[in-house]
């Protein structure tokens, strides 16, 4: 598996996680099967052989070159087989200025992209990503300039990143925290959360939480989980009742399925990125 990350311009970086190119070789009908951890909204392009990904509400899409997803709390489950991809990743503020809808209406949601009026913005990217006709940097670049000229930044663009600056901090575990770091209310905390975040504030500190002790143990070479596990959760049936809430499985679980494609990019993106999964970096 390669992947490549590409680093967005400074006048775009406070909008997307990272823009990365995937490329899976596999022999001829040979698939793989991972899980995606909670995340914020995604959009991926592909080259052919477009693979499954479900949301266990029973949101799917299989076979198709353009499939975006809300931000979500839930793993995703997915199949792949020889492909090439490219993927952007949305933080908030993408969100709210390239989409400009209800986050929460989208939360833990899979869709075709090329058939959702909420993704319809994105369609005319399929034109150049989902082709192996172009080298990377021309893909990137035409990424880019595609983006510079979609939309303006959105009005509560202060408001959105003092949010996001705040809720990544390891130190910030309640909402009246949360409140109080962003200088806001909690009613309109709560608000402007569920727009452009997709959830509400408690949920999000919760996931976060979640996915410090999940990348500390997937970066781990023969990690256990005692030692990865999150100081801020009271004891070890605590965090597995929060593991089990967002992954809907055990740790153990969790740990026992196989996780090619995941713990491949995770290692990548901390190396370059250094943040192993979206949800944990801070808007640039």
């Amino acid at each position: 598996m390669d992947v490549r990350f590409f680093a967005p311009p400074a006048d775009l970086a406070p909008c997307f996680t990272s823009f990365y190119r995937v490329e899976v070789d596999l022999p001829e009908g040979e698939i793989l099967e991972d899980w995606l951890q909670p995340e914020w909204a995604n959009l991926r392009f592909f080259a052919g052989n477009a693979p499954a990904a479900d949301f266990t509400d029973g949101s799917r899409v299989e076979g198709m070159r353009f499939q975006a997803t809300g931000p979500s709390s839930c793993p995703t489950h997915f199949t792949i087989g020889r492909t090439r991809m490219w993927g952007i990743g949305l933080f908030p503020l993408g969100w709210a200025r390239f989409v400009g809808l209800d986050a929460s209406e989208h939360a833990n949601t899979v869709v075709d992209g090329e058939r959702s009026p909420a993704f319809a913005p994105f369609v005319p990217l399929c034109e150049k990503l989902c082709t192996p006709d172009h080298s990377d940097e021309e893909q990137f670049e035409w990424l880019t300039d595609f983006f510079r000229n979609l939309a303006d930044p959105p009005r509560d663009c202060a408001r959105i990143q003092r949010i996001h600056e705040a809720m990544v901090d390891p130190y910030i575990v309640q909402v009246e925290e949360l409140a109080q770091k962003c200088g806001l209310s909690k009613r309109t905390l709560e608000r402007i959360c569920l727009r452009h975040f997709g959830f509400s504030p408690r949920l999000l500190l919760r996931r976060q939480r979640l996915m410090r002790s999940l990348a500390a143990f997937m970066l781990e070479p023969r990690a256990n989980w005692s030692r990865v596990i999150d100081r801020h959760y009271h004891d070890q049936s605590h965090f597995v009742h929060e593991f089990h809430a967002f992954m809907q499985c055990a740790p153990s679980e969790y740990a026992a399925k196989p996780h090619p494609v995941l713990s491949a990019f995770m290692a990548e993106r901390k190396k370059v990125w250094g943040s192993p999964v979206q949800t944990l970096d801070k808007p640039r």
